[in-house]
């Protein structure tokens, strides 16, 4: 990465702005060379009917932050991100506070990157443990 953690984490946040990241209340928190951690609260708007954080939610965040660090590693004027897989181990519930979702990179490619996502809570408890394949694609040219 080109970048310093401030940039990183003001890019990230400036492109959440009316997406799904802002209305389930994502923040951009830490980056470093190989990581990127956002936070996201847990409360009844993230819940599923039992009051616990929805499976979903924590999907959501994984892949946020995940195709997030994959920008990164592009060039963003010749290329973009998409997920095209995501798998998650949800391990233990969680009915408040926040959840800290933490993309590592395994794989940097130059057409795939693999991430996985460990999502915690304030304690470092792990809540869920994802899997993201990221393609990278070369952007179309305009005529």
């Amino acid at each position: 990465m080109n970048h310093t953690k401030e940039q990183i984490l003001a890019r990230c946040n400036e492109f959440s702005k009316n997406t799904l990241m802002e209305t389930l209340k994502i923040e951009y928190i830490d980056a470093g060379e190989d990581f990127l951690t956002a936070k996201m609260p847990v409360n009844p708007s993230v819940h599923q009917p039992m009051g616990l954080l929805h499976g979903g939610a924590s999907v959501a965040l994984a892949e946020s932050v995940g195709s997030a660090a994959s920008f990164f590693f592009i060039n963003p004027k010749e290329q973009e991100v998409r997920g095209i897989e995501i798998s998650a181990n949800h391990l233990k519930s969680i009915r408040e506070g926040y959840v800290f979702g933490t993309a590592r990179i395994i794989h940097k490619g130059r057409t795939v990157h693999l991430w996985e996502i460990k999502i915690t809570d304030e304690a470092g408890n792990l809540i869920s443990l994802c899997k993201l394949t990221n393609m990278v694609l070369d952007r179309k040219k305009s005529e």
